[in-house]
């Protein structure tokens, strides 16, 4: 196997593992949102993988970021750290974890569009009928077979899903340089002054009332969604390319569905199995002409 084709291999299994981690944090935060403030979600969640970051940062002794970096980073911050966790929490406050999930299925076009705009090559043509095929389909399934929406929750889902492909994008770019847990590691560093302060404000008062499960699911968003499924979506990208491995982003929706029905016992349809199959095909399809 040349270089090329084993970067490609690593990128999807890095990619793949990061996908199946963030496949718990909508079903994880619209069990903490049910008894947390949606505020005070982001901004702890933010603070505990900070602190694991500057831990990480400091046993390694890893090399700071020049200042040429500070602007990608500072995108990243309001991008993945801030932005799609405060605007996905507040937006599981209207609509179920279910339906929010089935938003993902554009993230994949969302960080490819910003990834040509931040300078990576353009995937050939008909690569975008795949991908968009493949957001159809998602999308469509939300609409038909979805529970009757929110306005307020659909539109604070689908900016959640734009602003996270930018971050998608410009940790990709980065990720090149520094590698990808450095990047999100020095993101949460520079964010979490202001995100302990915040945690401070927003923390709750009757927080000894908060039920075992908000407080593991709390905890996943905070370790494993925030900093973890970083480490390796970020390296993912950088290696197989964020055309290439960012349409395994389409599969993320069937797995959080099935984490939905068995953690919160929401409805998931029969049909989904269709969809899924109609996904898997696309994601093939773009594996092929991504390049």
């Amino acid at each position: 196997m040349d270089r090329s084709k084993e970067n490609e291999l690593q990128g999807w299994i890095n990619g793949f593992i990061g996908v199946v981690i963030f496949s718990g944090s909508l079903p994880a935060t619209k069990v903490a949102v049910l008894e947390l403030e949606p505020i005070f979600i982001s901004v702890f969640r933010a603070s505990v993988a900070g602190f694991l970051a500057l831990f990480a940062v400091i046993l390694l002794k890893v090399e700071r970021p020049s200042k040429n970096q500070l602007g990608s980073l500072l995108i990243i911050v309001c991008a993945v750290i801030i932005g799609f966790p405060l605007l996905s929490a507040l937006a599981l406050q209207y609509i179920s974890s279910a339906h929010s999930i089935l938003y993902i299925g554009v993230l994949p076009i969302a960080a490819t569009v910003f990834g040509i705009l931040r300078g990576a090559d353009a995937p050939k043509p008909i690569f975008w009928l795949f991908s968009s095929l493949g957001a159809v389909l998602v999308i469509a399934y939300a609409v038909f077979y979805g529970e009757s929406s929110s306005l307020k929750g659909d539109f604070l889902m689908f900016l959640s899903v734009l602003v996270c492909g930018l971050g998608y994008a410009e940790g990709t770019k980065l990720t090149k340089q520094m590698g990808g847990w450095q990047v999100i590691s020095w993101a949460l560093i520079l964010a979490l002054p202001v995100m302990l302060v915040c945690t401070y404000n927003y923390f709750p008062l009757n927080f000894k009332h908060i039920s075992i499960n908000a407080g593991i699911s709390l905890c996943y968003v905070s370790i494993f969604s925030m900093f973890i499924g970083f480490i390796f979506w970020y390296k993912g990208l950088a290696q197989g390319g964020i055309a290439f491995v960012g349409q395994l982003q389409l599969l993320q929706p069937f797995f959080g569905l099935i984490l939905s029905a068995l953690l919160l016992q929401e409805k998931v349809n029969s049909s989904m199995i269709f969809v899924i199959i109609g996904v898997i095909l696309c994601v093939m399809g773009t594996k092929k002409f991504a390049k």
